[in-house]
């Protein structure tokens, strides 16, 4: 399929601002423009890794073709991640409308279910208020999706600083917006109530006896939210976490890690905050006349939740390292000394961070070899890279690095460097 896009990139052209734009620039065509230039980037590296399209210039050498191969396959790569940039605009942009979308057609659920519900029992003052909160919601909802529309509307606040979904900001968020929607449930009532009785009731239905479990849920998922944000910024800035940015938000954000691997944490936090949400909002439709009184046990069990994902938000990450490096050897060569002009080759962990398996990330990888930094070249396989991987680097040793003792120190693609290791290189 890539090549079949590929080769069909230049019979578009003629229609570029068309329904198939494929420039980049046009919101509504910006996804095709991403789609293509993917397609042929993979096309191009698929036909390197088979030893084709080199140019007889460089074909005699094996290092200068390897240059070759990785400086075009780099500036592809820049292309690649500029539509993808333009894309995630985009998307962003479109995102506002569903999300409003979303919360409309939620309020029409509930009023459907309530509809139904209420065949034999009788609509009652506490489905009215329901139903008024609900639209109150949706409409702060509306507004905030227009307000911060270039964004991602509703979400942009449970959107991180990389462009990636948050799971702690998105579980506070969702308790958040379940106890404005009770508390606005109770004012509802409360303003229809004609009986001083009814009224004191409701007003005792605040209370903090009464929903002390749910306050404490929400107290707690809160400040984890808040915490885990000042713990991963002090972490990056302290160059213990790699990240980099994303090139848009996906819901799949809420249960992986920056790589796309799901994780323990995250998942365990999302699914028990989802069950609990749902047990409260059960609550509040069985006693729509006080806040959802979640018990404590379900409320521990949030607690520990918590407390589990903020652990694994402390032990996820770590600083690269260079364990050995060694002279790199092809099948016929003779051993010896590391030379100017040899490949090393770098062992170590943690080299590509995670998210930055791409080809723009991979190529802004460098080693600093003395006083001269040496670009990471790309090597093509199929399907992938063999060089850089994350606990393998090769590359040259210039001509310009003096004999002697140097220091080898690789800076990933997310600006963290190594601690230097001491190699010797003879003339």
């Amino acid at each position: 399929m890539a090549v079949q896009e590929a080769r069909q990139g230049s019979d578009a052209g003629a229609g570029a601002h068309a329904g198939g734009c494929t420039c980049g620039d046009c919101p509504h065509g910006a996804r095709t423009g991403h789609r293509r230039a993917v397609a042929e980037f993979l096309l191009k590296r698929d036909e390197f890794a088979a030893g084709q399209g080199l140019p007889a210039a460089v074909a005699h050498s094996a290092s200068a073709s390897r240059q070759w191969v990785s400086e075009e396959l780099t500036q592809s790569a820049e292309l690649v991640a500029e539509r993808g940039r333009a894309e995630g605009e985009a998307w962003l942009a479109r995102l506002w409308r569903r999300t409003a979308y979303t919360a409309w057609a939620l309020v029409v659920v509930l009023l459907l279910s309530q509809a139904f519900t209420a065949i034999g029992a009788g609509w009652t003052s506490a489905r009215t208020a329901g139903l008024l909160a609900a639209v109150v919601t949706a409409g702060g909802l509306t507004a905030a999706s227009w307000l911060h529309r270039a964004r991602g509307g509703a979400l942009a606040p449970v959107i991180g600083e990389d462009n990636r979904l948050s799971t702690s900001r998105a579980v506070a968020a969702g308790w958040v917006l379940f106890v404005a929607y009770a508390v606005l449930v109770l004012a509802g009532r409360l303003a229809a109530a004609s009986d001083p009785a009814e009224r004191d009731a409701l007003i005792s239905g605040l209370e903090l006896a009464r929903g002390a479990g749910a306050v404490t849920v929400l107290a707690v998922v809160c400040a984890i939210a808040v915490l885990v944000r000042r713990v991963v910024s002090l972490r990056v800035l302290g160059q213990r976490l790699q990240k980099v940015r994303a090139d848009r938000p996906r819901a799949s954000d809420l249960l992986t890690d920056d790589a796309g691997r799901g994780t323990f944490a995250d998942i365990q936090y999302v699914v028990i905050s989802a069950v609990a949400l749902l047990f409260a909002a059960v609550r509040l439709a069985r006693r729509p006349d006080q806040l959802p009184d979640l018990p404590w046990g379900l409320a521990v069990v949030v607690l520990i939740s918590a407390a589990t994902y903020l652990a694994g938000k402390y032990a996820e990450g770590g600083r690269p390292v260079i364990l050995s490096v060694v002279r790199s050897r092809e099948a016929g060569d003779l051993d010896g000394p590391i030379r100017t002009g040899d490949d090393i080759e770098i062992r170590g962990a943690g080299f590509v961070p995670p998210g930055a398996g791409t080809a723009d990330r991979l190529s802004r990888m460098v080693v600093r070899i003395g006083p001269v930094n040496v670009h990471v070249p790309l090597v093509p396989v199929t399907g992938g890279f063999s060089n850089p991987s994350d606990t393998v680097l090769t590359v040259p040793v210039p001509a310009d690095v003096e004999p002697g003792r140097v220091e080898v120190q690789v800076v990933t693609a997310a600006g963290v460097e190594t601690g230097p290791y001491a190699i010797d290189v003879t003339e």
